[in-house]
């Protein structure tokens, strides 16, 4: 089974950003428009730059002001309407005017930040905080033990492997030697069932794309097998662990550009000790450029499974190979693209599907494909849609160890595996939980629970009794009975019911003038769970309230609360979190001046969004590598997979959809915009940075107010993952710093933080 190893990861996404750089432009429209109402002579005019220097909020010690970006005449046709796009230059990245600019905002950028005394204080906390032992879930394979452990701040996880019951761990990865500035990650493992062959991929710069390799696990050394052209694809072994299914793109014929679109990948089948020009074309579709495969091979190895989907859809088609017949067909088993479908096991011909065909929050069904069609399958239904969302499912025990979210919080249950309810796993709180990995003959297995003050714990559960056992408690400098996390519940615009955690330290005073972080997603059906994180503990000490908000557009109510938040309904996620908002407000938690909003890729959209539609309702705003502008997402990289989710501006009904609230086409000229801190990565292939650069351009040839717009541009990174600890802590130093100056946070606070 390929699992990411970055057990912290999701921790670190809640500050640091996560899913989908940072300059924008204010777009003149040369017809009407919603930023600007169509004043052509007033768009046409431009603001003499001595006059902006002398209204720039910008006044570092050395009166440097912003960086001057050139404003050019580009003026695209969408469907009749005229809009202007004056920095689309900064959309390519390696041209001479681009890095000057960039080099120019990085350094106002340390300018301001550097100047922030109290930033030492933070950094040193967190790094105080952070140093702490990290564990990954113990992995199972043959005789051999397999798990992830960083001793507290080491850039990288390090794969540990214990050869048999009572040995002691010896390193098996460490990708901390694969570059002297922890900038090269290990992303994923594959082992082989016997647990003697460990397939690993590395991701240089945090970029998508990975080079996957294979280590020999009784030697340590790798073997020649040398896989590139891979990206947004797992391996997965067969069982005689003679080779593996893994997907990849061609080979381009030039150097590959960090924004060049995607599109044709392809199903193939690598055997050990062969060139990767010899790997056997197991499917493709050239008649299907968007279509994406993922190849899975059944526990009991007769049987290639897979996956095919396109864009960011929530849906699926699943076709199959019976590998025990040689040169045996694809047959499609669900080839509708009606609803998503994950194998959970198969006893036969009889396969097991977590679905949520006509059931929104999931359930569970059985197809025999023996006596199915591609136009009827035979389905039975197992365990029934509930009034919780059915989040993961294994079988293990002889049983379905059933994951669920109930109101944005973890439940597990067990059935039998005729459907049956045996009991409720019993956790340790409301919090999220995930694991529950193994063989269905096993009768022990693993799992990791986490909430707002409990750091990320791995227990050992006993099927047959149905107890848990700690396996790994971190030890995390803190009190937590120092801190209060509850879960509330506000009424959105709609009248929609929407549930937000709150956390902060004990004695909070309802005065209005509390310091508070807001974090949202909102998109692709991800869901916002309880789970720890160090940075929070800064924030909470500085007297902050650390909020996160379950959008619509997320997955914690199922699929009609995502599609409540996507496309034509985007609105909705973007109404939430401005209600989400007025509910702290209303009900003195904090106050305008004092509201800090956060989010991280769709979530940096939300921010973006939010800034331009309600400038006065928060205090600063975080968006950190956002998707911001609407109109073109789709022209970069992967993006055009993200139309299920936005729709596209190439349709003329989408159009004015996105037009209406993309970020970068809603700057208005001579607003005054809180304090803004952008955040990107020059290596992030995935929303490019030119996203953000083009965003903060325009942002700061629009601010009248008195709010800094800055952007911090990291280099050699990328989208999130594999960031390296040194990297992150000063990240996210240079964030509270940027709050506690935007926000007004007294010194004596932040000296709390001091030990």
């Amino acid at each position: 089974m390929s699992t990411r190893h970055h057990w912290y990861d999701i921790a670190k996404s809640r500050l640091a950003g996560l899913f989908i750089g940072l300059v924008t432009i204010v777009p003149v429209l040369v017809s009407s428009s919603p930023s600007y109402g169509g004043d052509r002579r007033y768009l046409a005019s431009r603001w003499r730059q001595r006059a902006f220097n002398r209204n720039s909020c910008v006044r570092p010690q050395n009166n440097n002001i912003y960086p001057v970006a050139r404003r050019s005449n580009q003026v695209d046709d969408y469907h009749g309407t005229l809009i202007a796009d004056p920095y689309r230059w900064l959309e390519s990245p390696d041209t001479d005017e681009t890095k000057a600019w960039v080099a120019a905002q990085n350094k106002l950028t340390q300018e301001v930040i550097g100047a922030i005394s109290q930033r030492q204080v933070i950094k040193n906390y967190l790094q105080e905080i952070w140093d702490y032992e990290k564990r990954g879930m113990p992995r199972q394979r043959g005789n051999r033990t397999f798990f992830y452990n960083n001793t507290g701040l080491q850039n990288q996880d390090i794969l540990y492997v214990i050869d048999s019951p009572g040995a002691e761990p010896r390193v098996l990865i460490d990708p901390n030697t694969f570059s002297e500035d922890g900038t090269v990650s290990l992303s994923q493992t594959a082992t082989t069932d016997d647990g003697n062959f460990t397939a690993y991929s590395v991701s240089i710069s945090g970029s998508d794309w990975e080079e996957w390799k294979v280590r020999n696990v009784s030697t340590g050394k790798d073997l020649p097998d040398h896989l590139k052209w891979i990206k947004f694809s797992g391996v997965s072994w067969t069982k005689d662990n003679k080779g593996f299914y893994y997907s990849c793109f061609d080979e381009p014929a030039e150097e590959v550009k960090p924004d060049q679109v995607l599109y044709y990948q392809k199903l193939y089948y690598h055997r050990l000790g062969t060139s990767q020009a010899e790997d056997t074309l197991v499917y493709e579709r050239p008649d299907q450029k968007e279509w994406a495969f993922s190849g899975s091979v059944t526990d009991d190895g007769r049987y290639l499974l897979i996956y095919i989907w396109a864009g960011s859809e929530k849906t699926n088609r699943i076709f199959y190979k019976d590998l025990s017949v040689e040169n045996s067909e694809v047959i499609e088993l669900f080839n509708k693209n009606d609803a998503q479908y994950s194998l959970v096991d198969n006893d036969g011909t009889v396969f097991w599907f977590n679905t949520n065909l006509n059931a929104p929050r999931g359930r569970v069904i059985a197809v025999d494909i023996a006596k199915s069609t591609p136009d009827a399958p035979a389905i039975t239904e197992l365990i029934a849609e509930s009034e919780a969302t059915l989040e993961d499912i294994s079988a293990i025990g002889n049983r379905f160890i059933v994951s669920y979210l109930k109101d944005a919080h973890g439940q597990v249950k067990e059935f039998s595996l005729d459907g049956k309810f045996v009991r409720e796993v019993l956790l340790p709180g409301l919090g999220s939980v995930s694991g529950f990995s193994g063989k269905r003959n096993d009768t022990e297995t693993y799992y990791w629970f986490s909430s707002y003050t409990v750091p990320y714990a791995i227990y050992h559960y006993d099927i047959a009794s149905g107890q848990s056992t700690v396996h790994f408690q971190p030890k995390v400098d803190f009190d937590p009975s120092q801190f209060v996390s509850r879960q509330v519940f506000f009424t959105s615009k709609d009248g929609t019911r929407v549930p937000m955690f709150l956390n902060y330290r004990k004695g909070l005073k309802l005065d209005g003038t509390n310091p508070t972080y807001l974090y949202g997603y909102g998109g692709f059906n991800y869901s916002i769970t309880p789970s720890f994180s160090a940075d929070m503990l800064a924030w909470m000490k500085m007297g902050g309230v650390y909020v996160e908000v379950c959008l619509r557009g997320g997955g914690e109510y199922g699929e009609e609360w995502h599609a409540a938040g996507k496309k034509s309904n985007k609105q909705n996620v973007f109404d939430d979190f401005i209600a989400a908002a007025e509910w702290l407000i209303a009900n003195k938690y904090t106050c305008s001046e004092k509201l800090a909003i956060a989010g991280a890729s769709n979530g940096g959209l939300l921010v973006g969004a939010c800034l331009a539609q309600r400038p006065d309702l928060f205090g600063a705003a975080c968006p950190d590598v956002g998707v911001m502008d609407m109109l073109r997402y789709h022209k970069f990289t992967i993006g055009w997979a993200w139309a299920s989710e936005y729709g596209s501006s190439d349709d003329p009904k989408d159009f004015q959809t996105l037009y209406a609230y993309s970020p970068l086409h809603n700057i208005k000229q001579g607003t005054k915009y809180p304090a803004t801190y952008v955040t990107t990565a020059d290596h992030d292939d995935r929303v490019v940075p030119g996203h953000s650069y083009k965003f903060v351009a325009a942002l700061q040839w629009a601010q009248r107010g008195q709010g800094l717009c800055i952007i911090r541009i990291e280099t050699k990174a990328g989208h999130g993952a594999g960031t390296p600890m040194d990297k992150y802590i000063d990240a996210s130093a240079d964030k509270w710093a940027f709050l506690v100056k935007a926000l007004k946070i007294p010194c004596y606070k932040v000296n709390q933080l001091k030990k």
